[in-house]
């Protein structure tokens, strides 16, 4: 059986993966060992990022898991992403150990983007091969779609 191998990836630049076409789950489970491994990771054009299921289901998934709330005062939380950028961010902090220490600083190397901003434009962007959808983008779910049917803002 053929070991998997694993991209090696310079720790001294960020790496920047653009999620265009890619499932998101995969993705964030990609960048988590990215980040465990001490990479810094912008994650760009996460609107474009795709969720695979039926969108009824996913969305009435979601809109249970919004209902969760708190007795006391809605203040005291828990609090629920609504942006592309946001959601993608909480699946990724989902992946990561719980051992507080690392995760924190692990979640302080990852940045999330709506679109691509200045400050990558010129670096490379990767795309993760066995992230990509395998099908037509019909089957999916968009996470600029799902955002919309949630009460995201717009971006």
């Amino acid at each position: 059986m053929a070991k998997q191998q694993e991209q090696v990836i310079d720790n001294s630049k960020p790496t920047v993966v653009d999620g265009t076409n890619l499932i998101a789950g995969r993705l964030c489970s990609n960048v988590a060992k990215l980040l465990r491994n001490g990479n810094r990771v912008f994650i760009i054009n996460c609107e474009k990022i795709m969720i695979s299921g039926k969108k009824s289901s996913i969305i009435g998934e979601y809109e249970d898991f919004l209902k969760i709330h708190s007795i006391i005062h809605p203040r005291h939380g828990p609090f629920h992403p609504r942006r592309p950028d946001t959601i993608i961010k909480r699946m990724v902090r989902g992946m990561l150990p719980k051992e507080k220490p690392s995760k924190k600083t692990d979640l302080a190397r990852l940045r999330t983007y709506i679109g691509v901003p200045k400050e990558v434009k010129g670096l490379e962007k990767i795309q993760f091969e066995k992230s990509k959808i395998t099908k037509s983008p019909s089957n999916y779910t968009s996470m600029a779609e799902l955002s919309r049917y949630i009460g995201g803002t717009n971006f």
